[in-house]
């Protein structure tokens, strides 16, 4: 196969394109770099820029902390300190990425300045393209690259296989249908749905700014149109230019659920358009709301939406999960058990059987994965199961869907180069396998891409839109996949003959399209859609299997019965064991308060008796007092009488006064 290279302008990727941002905001050596970003920027802007490109140039802060007195120079030094140990390329990302936010144009502006670097781009040359018919022209279709303001540069081949699309008997294959109409400006983190054979887009992200149009394609004629949105009644609003959002059609409505938006609400804000009457309006919600964010996941489990994961407006990454009742229009924050996905944004997400949620992928700031975490929306426990086969490369902003147990991933990139593979996982058997594979600047190559499933002519078709790999896209892409859902069978027509069996063509990379719609003109064609290689000694095979399966379940349930029976014995016998112990406890309860009841009155005899003895105590000294009192009046009396005995005759015959006096 003979092989040519072309060469395709792109843009500039990392760290070209924070060298660029830096020079183009005066952060390149220049004398006052501050005083050029405060001329452009608000303080707070400029100061976050500032400590953005030390940190992406220097590294973390390891200088001393500057006198409070000196406020410019503290300021600095805090704003940057505070950054910690955040990576070098993660500090470039963010820089680049306040810049768009605060100047949209910024790169259209530099890229006057320097010499965007030129690729070589391997394109196949020998794939059969044929050529497009439209409006009764029969041209060879190319592909138009556009610069970054619009203009442009060239023209590239295709890389993948163009022609009516009504006519293409290709499978697993995308292929670029013929558009008419006006088509959507390039964009990427849209939000897009299918319904009714239409695909709606809406809002997404621009060159740094977001956009607020909504826009439909018919699937049917590959017909873009845009819708303009009416004023309605006061029930009706405007919305915002928003990006990072989902769009979720429910019944004959879209619902479009956060988002990143010039000035972010605190909150999740939930939006429904209607069709019919042509008008937004914003839903009254009940409950804790999440916090406003961009780049989650929204999944739609019979009537609610499970949210899972973003970014919120400070660039801080989550990974709560929220569910919202849409009849009750109620939240309820999950606080599920196990080992959550890490914070992520750009993930995509998939529900199986209706009881499981599967997140794949997605990244932060600096570092993609390519981790599967699969939620039990019964038991709310997260597993993160092994997986099998062609395991897919880290990414993040891809975008999927399922069909049936298959899940198609489409796109996404590692922060280098974009994922040029579609691949598909077997949600029953966790398995992996690659679709299909796309050389060149192709979107379905991209990053913030969307992808949605519809159906075409009875058969299941993905249709991408959109999305960024150093330009904006706004090419629509399709996919027949040959992998069909062995959950059911789906029939095309009312009335199976029984001898009529499933038609193997696994090995059939083609298919007679035109033969299959000429029978269906003639009579009643049917086909049953079932897994592609069953045939009818398949069948009975795999009622044999059933059968196999269904007796070894059935052993299981028995062993799992009398393992039950077990657990109720050895329940009763710790409930007994329980009883017993309780009855014991309440013995030593009671003995606990007998002796309580009696150290209390020893207590109060212990008072007693020490106030009797306080009372002795008095007592003896008052009788101490009483002793000494009786002493000295004993003493007092004998003096006296010695002082009476010692006059002798002589006083008797003279007399003594007090003798005297007292005879008188």
């Amino acid at each position: 196969m003979s092989m040519a290279m072309a060469r395709a302008s792109s843009g500039l990727q990392y760290p070209e394109r924070f060298y660029a941002a830096a020079s183009y905001v005066g952060l390149d050596g220049s004398n006052s770099p501050t005083k050029s970003l405060t001329s452009k920027f608000p303080k707070s802007t400029a100061l976050l820029l500032y400590s953005l490109y030390q940190q992406a140039s220097v590294g973390p802060c390891n200088i001393p902390e500057p006198s409070s007195w000196k406020i410019v120079e503290h300021s600095k030094w805090a704003s940057w300190n505070q950054l910690g140990n955040m990576s070098s390329t993660e500090a470039m990302r963010l820089f680049v990425k306040i810049l768009e936010e605060e100047d949209p144009g910024w790169y259209s502006r530099a890229s006057n300045s320097f010499a965007e670097p030129v690729i070589d781009v391997q394109m196949n040359h020998n794939s059969k393209v044929e050529p497009v018919i439209e409006n009764g022209n029969t041209y060879p279709e190319t592909k138009t690259i556009s610069s970054e303001n619009g203009s442009q540069v060239g023209t590239q081949d295709k890389d993948v296989v163009v022609e009516s699309f009504g006519s293409v008997g290709v499978y697993d294959q995308w292929i670029a249908p013929p558009i008419s109409g006006q088509r959507p400006k390039a964009r990427y983190e849209h939000g897009a749905a299918a319904m009714q054979d239409k695909l709606y887009i809406y809002g997404g992200n621009h060159n740094g700014r977001y956009l607020s149009d909504l826009h439909v394609l018919d699937l049917r004629s590959w017909t873009w149109s845009k819708l303009e949105v009416k004023a309605g009644d006061e029930s009706s609003t405007t919305l915002d230019p928003c990006a990072g959002h989902s769009l979720i059609a429910w019944g004959n409505k879209l619902l479009s659920i956060a988002g990143h938006t010039k000035d972010p609400s605190e909150s999740i804000q939930v939006r429904e358009f209607d069709l019919q009457r042509a008008t937004w309006s914003t839903l009254k919600t009940y409950g804790k709301p999440p916090i406003s964010r961009g780049g989650q996941s929204v999944s739609l489990v019979g009537n609610t939406l499970v949210i899972f994961g973003g970014q919120d407006a400070k660039r801080t990454l989550l990974n709560d999960l929220h569910i919202l009742d849409l009849e009750t229009m109620t939240w309820d924050e999950i606080d599920a058990v196990g080992v959550p996905p890490s914070p992520r944004s750009d993930h995509t997400a998939a529900v199986h059987v209706d009881r499981y949620l599967l997140i794949f992928g997605g990244g932060s700031h600096a570092t993609c994965y390519n981790d599967l975490h699969v939620l039990d929306l019964q038991t709310m426990e997260w597993s993160r199961p092994t997986q099998q086969g062609e395991i897919p490369t880290p990414r993040a902003g891809h975008a999927g869907v399922t069909v049936g147990e298959n899940w198609f991933i489409v796109g996404g990139g590692d922060n280098k180069s974009g994922a040029s593979e579609t691949v598909v996982l077997n949600m029953s058997t966790l398995t992996w396998s690659v679709v299909t594979s796309v050389q060149g600047r192709v979107s379905v190559a991209s990053e913030g891409l969307s992808l949605v499933v519809s159906s075409y002519n009875g058969e299941d078709v993905l249709v991408s839109f959109g999305g960024y790999n150093g330009r904006y896209n706004s090419e629509v892409y399709v996919l027949k996949p040959s992998h069909k859902s062995t959950l059911q069978s789906k029939i095309i027509e009312n009335s199976i003959p029984d001898s009529v069996s499933a038609i193997p063509n696994a090995t059939n990379a083609t298919r007679d399209m035109g033969s299959e719609f000429g029978a269906g003109h003639e009579g009643k064609i049917l086909e049953i859609a079932m897994d592609n290689s069953y045939t009818t000694k398949s069948k009975g095979d795999l009622i044999s299997v059933l059968k196999a399966e269904r007796e070894e379940l059935e052993s299981s349930l028995s062993k799992e019965k009398l393992h039950t029976l077990q657990l109720k014995q050895e329940l009763a016998d710790a409930e007994s064991s329980n009883s017993d112990l309780y009855k014991e406890l309440q013995s030593v309860r009671g003995q606990l308060a007998a002796e309580q009841s009696r150290c209390f009155k020893l207590e109060v005899e212990v008072a007693e008796l020490g106030q009797k003895l306080q009372n002795f105590g008095t007592l003896q000294k008052e009788l101490e007092l009483l002793q000494r009192q009786k002493a000295a009046s004993e003493q007092a009396a004998l003096s006296a009488k010695q002082r009476q005995g010692s006059g002798g005759v002589w006083g008797w015959l003279a007399g003594t006064p007090g003798q005297n006096a007292d005879d008188e």
